[in-house]
């Protein structure tokens, strides 16, 4: 986040649109890999802002990589989400836009460990049971998750 964190100098906490990258990572059982966030303590998925020069898809692959040790190989885009559901404050104050384009992959390598101390806890949910604290901005696309895979 050193595009944002850059901008955050001139503009403090005023909403920024900040574009980025979601990965949402379902194992052999369709169970969807889910994060506990530090700043929160809500559910999450892996995902991440945009570095000046990137790609959306080398995006997911870093994030996924720095959020959880976790690798991939195949990328498939599962939509792009904006807008007011989108929206986010962040506990610090500092506001956002989200613009997230969203990739599933079912295929991952490792194991999940914590590696930029964002999460603490990770857990593999039934897409009919998910948690119930979700980060808001994460809901949406969940919601198209599982209407599209139920």
């Amino acid at each position: 986040m050193e595009y944002i964190n850059g901008l955050r100098k001139y503009v403090g906490n005023q909403p920024l649109l900040m574009v980025g990258s979601t990965v949402l990572v379902l194992d052999a059982q369709n169970r969807l890999l889910m994060m506990k966030r530090s700043d929160n303590g809500s559910w999450g998925v892996p995902g991440g802002a945009m570095e000046l020069g990137e790609t959306t898809e080398e995006t997911a692959r870093r994030e996924l990589l720095e959020e959880t040790g976790l690798e991939i190989d195949e990328l498939t885009l599962f939509g792009v989400f904006s807008g007011e559901e989108l929206y986010y404050r962040y506990p610090s104050g500092e506001e956002v836009y989200n613009v997230s384009i969203v990739y599933l992959t079912h295929n991952v390598r490792g194991a999940v460990e914590f590696i930029d101390g964002e999460h603490y806890e990770y857990q593999y949910f039934k897409l009919s049971h998910l948690p119930e604290n979700i980060s808001p901005p994460i809901r949406p696309i969940l919601k198209r998750l599982i209407e599209t895979n139920l």
